[in-house]
């Protein structure tokens, strides 16, 4: 079964009809990392996300996989030593989602980090993370730092240190392994909102019971084990089970603004603290444009929708323009911001910044499971860890024995390219084999580099589609197609946001073809009138928020 919307029914009427070894609640990073984690064991396992898949924190994150520098700031070694690990491992088994990126980390008189706990901070870190020799530290003196990056600020430059992160995109590294989850036998479903648990005579849950958010329609699912794996959703979801703990979330925000190269013009990467609290922000260079955040505050509006306040907006403009004087970037450059919430775990009379990015796993009376808290590069880990508890459960109550976890060395779907070290080769071999298709090269290396080793599937559909007819460009109507036959795209926003990112980094293109695209969605998935006034008005808010942002803050607590 593939992750296709043109499948739906098939698998609701799967879910229904079949019994689970364990159903996941939330479509995240960490819900996709144990769906492929259990499946690979051999475990039969269904999953439901009320929204679309990385919906919530999983699409808005800095975008980056990366170990935490600022974590062994507060002596979190632990979590430096496991995500720096996990980090590579991500890396190499999606490296069509993963980039490697040197970070500059300029200093300063009167700053955060001076030359010397720089250098032994970037040893100990690359130490750590087992960091690979070529990617590991360089001191810099001030001369070499602007060389770098010229727009730093020159004004008590001491110079700077360079240490390798990995950009990514964290929707579709989500949707990846989702897909690979699929081909592994999960049987998985988005727009599907669970209600409510089931029971069995002796108060165990056994299943819960889902509304589908398209067609209103409820339905239980059974289930041995039920794992809530819901991010921010995590305490409502716990709240519909009889069992209780202490533990608890936190909720913080985190903002991040785009603006185009044109105006923002960085070449390089750099982390940099910030004057005002001495915060460390990341402004990264991402197709043509220039990404900053991100911002770090307690969060107690709505959860579906977190926005950019102008606070939040201000504070990264005044971030920029004191690590970059000669830019002068005002408000009216911001083209598109995006607010996400991290789930952490409560730690009384602690600053959002310092809260602990750990995760944790809890286990009611009622044997529901959960697991909140951690970061998107250490999901893998995350899933070992509660899959190997689940596997424990089911060993132990129904006799059932499954395989150890076997994901390190697994690769993602879109993943089998050779390994990182033959990406490139891989890409220029498909950009070659495109000339079949009469596919040009812009284009083919696009689909190569952003699909890995699916780049195949869009050729074909780029071969057969009729798309003058759509009004769209190749690029985009082979992207929609593909997204809904093999990604589950239901919505217009979920393919503008989380499969392209569009909304994000081209927002030109959402602004010119969402009407063609809404056209071809609601042609192929049959939409009534109603849905379609729908979709295109919750599309019209996204890019309205993305543009201007308009969150009220919280009352402070």
């Amino acid at each position: 079964m593939s992750l296709s919307t043109l499948k739906r029914e098939q698998i609701t009427k799967d879910l229904k009809n079949d019994s689970y070894d364990v159903v996941i609640i939330g479509g995240g990073i960490t819900g996709a990392g144990i769906a492929l984690d259990a499946s690979e064991r051999g475990m039969k396992v269904a999953l439901v996300e009320m929204q679309d898949f990385a919906q919530g924190t999983s699409s808005r994150s800095t975008k980056l996989v990366h170990g935490g520098l600022r974590y062994l700031k507060q002596l979190q070694v632990g979590v430096v030593a496991e995500t720096g690990r996990e980090r590579a491992i991500v890396y190499e088994n999606g490296p069509h989602v993963t980039t490697p990126e040197r970070m500059l980390l300029p200093m300063h008189k009167g700053g955060t980090f001076g030359k010397f706990t720089t250098s032994i901070g970037l040893t100990m870190y690359d130490t750590l993370a087992g960091v690979k020799k070529s990617e590991r530290k360089k001191m810099l003196n001030s001369k070499q730092t602007l060389e770098k990056e010229p727009l730093v600020k020159k004004d008590g430059l001491k110079g700077g240190g360079t240490y390798v992160e990995y950009r990514t995109d964290d929707a579709r590294l989500t949707i990846e392994v989702m897909k690979r989850a699929v081909e592994k036998g999960a049987t998985v479903i988005n727009h599907t909102k669970s209600v409510h648990f089931t029971y069995d005579s002796n108060e165990k849950v056994n299943g819960i019971h889902v509304e589908d958010q398209i067609t209103g329609e409820t339905y239980p699912i059974k289930a041995k084990k039920v794992i809530n794996a819901s991010g921010p959703w995590v305490d409502e979801v716990r709240s519909g089970d009889y069992a209780r703990n202490n533990k608890q979330l936190r909720l913080t925000k985190g903002v991040h603004i785009v603006i185009d190269q044109s105006k923002f013009p960085l070449g390089q990467a750099v982390y940099f603290d910030t004057e005002k609290d001495g915060r460390m922000i990341f402004a990264i260079p991402r197709e043509g444009k220039a990404y900053v955040g991100t911002t770090d505050t307690f969060y107690n509006n709505d959860k579906t929708t977190p926005l950019a306040t102008q606070e939040d907006r201000d504070y990264l403009i005044d971030a920029i323009n004191y690590m970059f004087p000669d830019v002068d970037v005002k408000d009216e450059d911001i083209e598109s911001s995006w607010a996400g919430i991290r789930p952490l775990i409560l730690e009384e009379g602690k600053d959002p910044s310092e809260i602990s990015r750990k995760d944790e796993v809890w286990e009611g009376k009622s044997g529901l499971l959960t697991i909140a808290g951690g970061k998107l590069t250490g999901y893998r880990h995350m899933a070992l860890e509660i899959v190997d508890l689940l596997s424990k459960r089911l060993k132990s109550e129904y006799g059932l024995k499954f395989k150890p976890c076997a994901t390190k060395n697994l690769t993602i779907s879109g993943g089998d390219v050779g390994g990182s070290q033959n990406f490139e080769n891989f890409i220029n071999q498909k950009v070659e084999e495109a000339k079949a298709y009469q596919i040009d090269e812009a284009t083919a290396r696009h689909f190569a580099s952003k699909y890995g080793s699916n780049a195949e599937e869009l050729f074909k559909i780029a071969q057969t589609a009729q798309y003058q007819e759509s009004g769209l460009p190749l690029d985009i109507y082979t992207e929609l197609i593909y997204s809904i036959q093999n990604e589950m795209v239901y919505r217009p926003t979920d393919f503008f946001v989380r499969r392209t990112g569009k909304l994000y980094f081209k927002i030109d293109d959402v602004i010119n073809y969402k009407d063609q695209v809404i056209s071809v969605m609601a042609g192929l998935l049959g939409y009534s009138t109603v849905q379609q006034q729908l979709y295109t008005k919750e599309l019209n808010v996204a890019l309205e928020e993305a543009q201007t942002g308009n969150e009220q803050p919280a009352e402070k607590e």
